[in-house]
């Protein structure tokens, strides 16, 4: 038996197209103006010297031309054996007279080995230079420390006690860094950074090509925030000078040597205490 089937036909009305969301045009990166670097011996460029004796290069002049500052919008009011209380109080006022739209800060390891180091005195320091500088338009950008214990050769213990401190230091900056929402050049996840040739003959202060790593590190932090990089910065090391052996000599005889004998004794108390509670700890 065949049976009747009544066909139906439904209409389906098609879904509407969806409407395209409205692309927003990206701001174009502005143009920085003016930059200054603070900080200690590394911000004064030592490691990179400059042909005929015309002194050292290093960081910031590679980050200026990277922007395209000319001479008249950089400044580096650092200098060699700079603490953060010393960015504070002695370079801090220039680099707001100055008005820079990125400010570079590369301090505190020099803070580490003095007996008086106070992680929340570098955190408060800090916080006053970003706070500062931030308030007037300022980009900054600080960096926390590579453990140097692990290009600079020193006996276990010395090593667990610069290790320790740098640990310190790295906190109280993390800290800051947090809490003003700012970027910051880590060294220590920098790629390369523990090749020894990225390191001066002294092991205390990067090589040209080590500049040359933190300039593109900064840089490349400058072109998150919005500025524009028209020369990036290149690795391949060009007008600086490769210091000769007699030269690396010279230099550990005068500066290198009396330098570590001043730090060295302000810092053996220190080392001194962590040595003692490792042998504590090894006997029970």
């Amino acid at each position: 038996m065949v049976l009747g089937v009544t066909v139906i036909s439904v209409g389906v009305t098609p879904a509407p197209e969806p409407i395209p969301a409205p692309v927003r045009p990206q701001p174009s990166p502005r143009r920085a103006e003016r930059l200054v670097i603070l900080g200690d011996s590394t911000a004064v460029g030592l490691g990179d010297p400059l042909p005929n004796r015309g002194g050292w290069r290093g960081v910031g002049p590679l980050v200026a031309e990277a922007l395209g500052i000319d001479e008249t919008g950089y400044l580096n009011p650092s200098f060699t054996g700079a603490r953060m209380a010393c960015v504070r109080t002695e370079q801090l006022p220039l680099a707001i007279a100055h008005r820079p739209d990125v400010a570079l800060v590369v301090v505190g390891m020099n803070d580490t080995l003095r007996p008086d180091f106070n992680p929340d005195n570098v955190a408060a320091d800090l916080t006053a230079i970003v706070r500062e500088l931030t308030a007037i338009g300022t980009t900054v950008l600080p960096v926390r420390f590579h453990d140097h214990s692990k290009v600079f050769r020193l006996p276990p213990s010395l090593k667990r006690a610069l290790s320790a401190r740098v640990a310190e230091l790295n906190e109280a900056i993390d800290r800051v860094v947090e809490t003003e929402g700012i970027a910051c050049l880590n060294l220590d996840t920098l790629p390369g950074a523990y090749d020894l040739t990225v390191w001066s003959v002294d092991r205390l202060h990067p090589s040209e090509l080590g500049h040359r790593m933190l300039a593109q590190g900064f840089t490349n932090l400058a072109a998150a925030a919005g500025f524009a990089v028209p020369e990036p910065v290149s690795l391949i090391c060009s007008g600086g000078v490769d210091p000769s052996a007699a030269a690396h000599v010279g230099w550990l005889v005068a500066k290198g040597v009396p330098w570590l004998w001043r730090r060295g004794r302000e810092f053996l108390p220190y080392a001194a205490v962590i040595m003692w509670r490792s042998f504590r700890e090894r006997v029970g």
